[in-house]
């Protein structure tokens, strides 16, 4: 069989599914290569994560007997089978990424947040869904998957492979900094990290007392490697914006702004994450008032929250 693959998201972050489509396909013996649009294929995946907003959809020609289309761009209903899901990824489909891999642990997220997918696609509970030998061979770097690892009952022995690989981990999704238990968090420490990520979305949530136990149980002292995404234009003022990325600051974690739905966000919020996400800027103008798109800031250090 001559297997065509569409990356309809583009190529600048591997696609974990056509990955392991590749795998399964090779392993049955079947000729697989990215889609070449004056080829005829037996069949022709075509993999989406994002939606419109995001990600338009692949409108060229396919010459093929059956087109699948699967990832969430495409609706939360299509899964692949278990045979697909467990196959260790064939990493030489993105070569520019050799050297590291990827995969999830657990699946699910009991957390259920309104601008979330997680719940809906993977469950209200997370859960193990393998170990790491699935889809790590030794790579110097993994990035981890998933959506709330520290929520899954096995979260121990998780972690417990990860700090033995002596691979250097990249905690891609965000961890819940709400369930980084003294425990969770020495666990934690004994894992060789890159980058942990955490998020403060909703600024009802007064999440600065977990950030502040975590700084000071954390081994990372490196506040680069602590980045919190914090969730705009769902619902919060500007001041609400300010004192979640004000506190984080002070407390020595890096917050990334993310906005939802960046079309309909007013200027003021684009501007807000250009300012916080261009870190040389936001490290050296400490005021979002005194901060000028044109000219990069101009310096003047503002008032930090106090914590």
């Amino acid at each position: 069989m001559k297997v065509g693959l569409i990356d309809v998201d583009g190529h600048r972050w591997p696609n974990l599914c056509l990955m392991k489509l590749s795998a399964y396909h090779r392993a049955r013996g079947d000729t697989v290569e990215w889609h070449d649009g004056r080829k005829y294929y037996d069949l022709v995946y075509m993999s989406r994560v994002f939606t419109d907003t995001y990600s338009k959809d692949y409108t060229k020609t396919v010459h093929a007997d059956k087109i699948i289309r699967g990832g969430t761009g495409y609706g939360l209903d299509n899964k692949l089978p278990d045979v697909v899901e467990h196959a260790c990824p064939d990493y030489r489909l993105y070569p520019q990424f050799t050297g590291t891999a990827y995969g999830f642990l657990s699946r699910g997220c009991p957390r259920g947040c309104g601008f979330c997918i997680v719940g809906a696609k993977e469950g209200r509970k997370s859960v193990a869904v393998a170990d790491l030998s699935e889809f790590w061979r030794g790579e110097k770097e993994i990035k981890l998957l998933d959506a709330n690892l520290l929520a899954c009952p096995d979260w121990e022995r998780l972690l417990a492979q990860l700090a033995e690989s002596g691979a250097t981990v990249d905690f891609t999704q965000g961890l819940d900094i709400r369930l980084a238990t003294p425990e969770k968090v020495a666990a934690l420490n004994r894992v060789k990290t890159k980058m942990l990520h955490f998020a403060w979305d909703n600024p009802e949530d007064n999440l600065a007392p977990y950030f502040k136990r975590f700084a000071e149980l954390t081994s990372v002292k490196d506040n680069r490697k602590r980045r919190v995404y914090v969730l705009t234009n769902y619902g919060s003022t500007k001041e609400q914006d300010l004192y979640r990325i004000y506190t984080l600051r002070a407390l020595g974690f890096d917050p990334y702004v993310m906005i939802y739905e960046k079309p309909t966000a007013p200027q003021e919020t684009r501007m807000l994450q250009r300012w916080v996400n261009n870190k040389r800027i936001f490290w050296s103008v400490r005021d979002f008032e005194a901060y000028d798109p044109k000219y990069g800031g101009n310096g003047n250090c503002g008032q930090e929250t106090a914590v």
